[in-house]
């Protein structure tokens, strides 16, 4: 298995030089952010970003992401040149050498949570839904602001897109769906990239949307629309560990057995008895997921792809990016690599 870290850039508070010292760290996980959804990326940003990571002993192998546009989601006036960009960008990607493109199809919000700083009992911070804070909140009728939306939309163009979402429904949303993975998959191929799906968060429907990399059936059906190793998973134990319904363990023995993931993304959350969730410690005690029978069944079934800690809370007074700070994601990865050697399995270099 491959250790990484995901990374932000040169604005990134976390630098090369910290992830470097964590250890068993191989991978930087990163994107060109400032280039707006649909364009295509420089290929001198791309190099810079593998230099940088080369100087300091790490390497920049996992893209994410290269964000796919609701004129794609949505089957829209723009979806040719859009996914014609989308093409090219996996082709400059492949050429600075990343070997994995994280994406999602999550309409209009990547991720939702209605707290970014909840304290917990021994004091440290972290994301949260509660449904008690989301359930009267109506986007069409009012100005909403939530955790993971994103700020470059008004919030006209957010009611025109939900309301456009509600047409096209759940089939609309799998027919375009569709229409991306047979253009882009053998672009993948052809590169030697693996495009690894993360499912929604969380994953089921928010404010009517239709969401629906949620559950081990739609996985199965997003998987055979293009029966390519190329078409993996992310997998992301929290998102999918939001639901009761997802067995964790059993959905990572069963898609890594097939192949089929890509990039794992590790963390525990904690379900709440009326559906809510809060994000917590990755140890298996801090939340609901067995987070040992999890790596158990990457080891078991001879996983060698990527992996990184997923969102960590804010510890020790370090108030740095909601999700992505150093401390408690360097926490995750000892963690997570205690977990890997107890289980016979191996770190790459």
């Amino acid at each position: 298995m491959k250790s990484s870290f995901r990374w932000y850039g040169e604005s990134d508070p976390v630098t090369l030089a910290d992830i470097r010292q964590i250890p068993g760290m191989r991978s930087i996980v990163s994107a060109v952010y400032d280039v707006p959804p649909g364009e295509v990326w420089p290929v001198e940003r791309l190099e810079r970003m593998a230099g940088l990571c080369e100087e300091n002993g790490l390497v920049f192998d996992i893209v994410e992401s290269i964000p796919v546009t609701e004129d794609i989601k949505l089957g829209g006036p723009e979806r040719d040149r859009h996914i014609e960009n989308y093409c090219e960008n996996i082709r400059r990607c492949a050429g600075a050498g990343v070997k994995c493109v994280t994406y999602n199809f999550m309409p209009v919000f990547d991720w939702t949570r209605t707290q970014l700083d909840k304290v917990g009992t021994d004091g440290s911070k972290s994301l949260v839904m509660y449904w008690d804070q989301l359930k009267d909140l109506d986007p069409l009728r009012e100005d909403i602001h939530l955790p993971g939306w994103d700020s470059s939309y008004t919030q006209e163009q957010v009611r025109g897109l939900i309301r456009a979402y509600g047409e096209l429904g759940e089939e609309g949303l799998w027919e375009n769906i569709s229409c991306f993975l047979k253009r882009v998959i053998p672009v993948a191929e052809e590169q030697g990239v693996i495009m690894a799906l993360h499912p929604d968060d969380p994953p089921y429907p928010i404010f009517g949307l239709p969401r629906v990399i949620t559950c081990e059936k739609n996985l199965d059906r997003y998987l055979s629309i293009v029966d390519s190793p190329s078409n993996s998973l992310c997998l992301c134990t929290g998102s999918l560990g939001c639901s009761r319904e997802n067995d964790i363990p059993a959905l990572v023995r069963k898609y890594s057995a097939m192949g089929r993931i890509g990039f794992m993304h590790l963390r525990n959350v904690k379900i709440l008895p009326d559906g809510s969730f809060e994000e917590c410690g990755h140890w298996s005690g801090a939340g609901s997921l067995d987070m040992n029978a999890i790596v158990k069944a990457l080891v078991d079934t001879g996983f060698e792809g990527w992996f990184r800690p997923d969102h960590g809370r804010d510890i020790w007074g370090e108030g740095g990016r909601p999700g992505y700070g150093l401390f408690d994601r360097a926490l995750g990865t000892a963690y997570i690599n205690g977990l890997i050697e107890a289980n016979g399995g191996r770190l790459e270099r």
